[in-house]
């Protein structure tokens, strides 16, 4: 029994005639009909009943039909296992990230190239809005975002750290013995912020928009350690995480109301195809983040 044999077999099954059946995969319709014969001498019965002008299963045909496709299955399984091999071993990864994370990334990558030591690997950095549109449309493999409290559609993630953003003032600020703020009072100072199109900004944003307040952005600079040293030198009143001004003597920390979070997550595309060396490093990844939870 060969595997064309029930090529053919399931093929005549199903377009129930021989000559469309060849058409349908290309082969002389006299090869098919011999293989066919060979099949059914072989078997020891007539597979299909050819009385008819439409010709129809017999019983024993009926039960071999579920087990060729099965058979035909397990080979096209076979080959996509082989080429998703292939396709991991010269593969490529494309990853993105905002500019300040908790990740270990060179680790990850370390862990990464150590086994698959073929695969190409580019690594690049964007705002959060920039990185999640590539992330949806394919141009990245997966991307370290701040998100709001909700997971933009199309992404399937883990979180990397989640804690509350607050306002950073100098030592020696007016509003350094203050403990709250509300969102309101920073519309007369001058704040310190990321960039349009960073997770931290946009949810600042939506705030101010929800209380009515118009509040000026007097600096911006990428990254949430940059923003710091601007607070510390006394331009203003900085959005960072908390964390951030808890390790730091040179900035007071006053909680904002309403309350604002921010989370890092370590996203990929949900629900659409991805490559194999895509699939190993988002598994890699999500190890490398649920261990470092655990500790």
């Amino acid at each position: 029994m060969e595997l064309r044999q029930l090529e053919y077999f399931v093929a005549v099954a199903e377009e129930a005639n021989f000559t469309r059946a060849a058409a349908r995969i290309h082969v002389a319709q006299p090869a098919v009909s011999a293989q066919i014969a060979r099949l059914e001498r072989e078997l020891g019965e007539q597979l299909f009943d050819r009385a008819r002008r439409e010709i129809q299963l017999t019983a024993a045909g009926q039960a071999v039909l579920p087990h060729a496709r099965a058979a035909l299955a397990a080979v096209t399984d076979a080959r996509t296992a082989v080429a998703e091999l292939r396709e991991l071993v010269r593969g490529s990864v494309t990853i993105g990230t905002v500019t300040a994370h908790d990740v270990d990334m060179p680790a990850l990558l370390a862990q990464f190239h150590r086994a698959h030591p073929h695969v190409d690997i580019t690594l690049g950095t964007a705002n959060s809005d920039a990185l999640i549109e590539g992330v949806r449309t394919g141009q990245l493999d997966a991307a370290i975002v701040s998100v709001g409290t909700e997971l933009p559609s199309g992404l399937a993630a883990v979180v990397v750290t989640d804690q509350q953003i607050v306002a950073a003032v100098a030592n020696d600020d007016p509003w350094h013995g203050r403990r709250n703020v509300r969102i309101g009072d920073l519309a007369g100072r001058a704040v310190i912020a990321l960039p349009v199109g960073t997770g931290i900004r946009q949810q600042f944003d939506f705030a101010c928009a929800e209380v009515g307040v118009d509040v000026r952005v007097a600096f911006e600079a990428s990254t949430p350690h940059a923003l710091a040293d601007l607070a510390a030198r006394g331009l203003g009143v900085a959005l960072l995480p908390q964390s951030m001004v808890q390790s730091r003597t040179d900035l007071h920390l006053i909680t904002l109301t309403p309350a604002l979070r921010g989370r890092l997550v370590f996203a990929w595309r949900s629900g659409g195809p991805m490559s194999p060396a895509a699939r190993e490093l988002v598994n890699m990844a999500r190890q490398l983040l649920a261990v470092g939870a655990a500790e």
